[in-house]
């Protein structure tokens, strides 16, 4: 049988030479402005960029471990679904876009577990960079605002 080729993927330095070198180009030229588009730029690269996994739990228990882009999304719609309801649990709020009430029990995606609010969780590694580029969205949204003002 034949396995489907993946694309080569770019190496992570080249990202954060970029970011490395605004925040440079930032602090040589004292530019706040240079600075809040380095931020910005790295908020991006978090949310839909990033090459990783997608590191939803499957039914034997093992996450699974196919290239996504970006720590927001899934290697498939079915755990994206799953995913989806682990970024809204992660805020303490249930998801308001999932058309039916509760989660199907016998769905082929989700960690096997008897209480609904394990069954789908973010990772630690993907929760903390997750609520930090939220973070430097809001002060990127914030400082913009209050540099246009000025």
């Amino acid at each position: 049988m034949g396995r489907r080729r993946r694309r080569v993927r770019e190496p992570g330095y080249v990202w954060w030479g970029g970011f490395g070198v605004l925040l440079v180009a930032a602090v040589l030229m004292t530019s706040w402005r240079l600075a809040l588009i380095a931020l910005l730029g790295w908020c991006l690269y978090e949310f839909s960029l990033v090459p990783t996994v997608c590191r939803v739990m499957t039914r034997q228990g093992f996450a699974c471990h196919e290239p996504v882009r970006g720590r927001l999304f899934a290697c498939s719609s079915a755990h994206q679904q799953v995913k989806n309801d682990a970024l809204w649990g992660a805020v303490r709020l249930p998801n308001p876009f999932r058309r039916e009430a509760v989660p199907d029990p016998n769905r082929d995606t989700g960690v096997v577990v008897y209480s609904p609010n394990v069954r789908a969780r973010l990772a630690d590694n993907d929760r903390n960079v997750l609520a930090l580029a939220t973070a430097g969205m809001i002060v990127t949204v914030v400082a913009a605002v209050l540099g246009l003002s000025t």
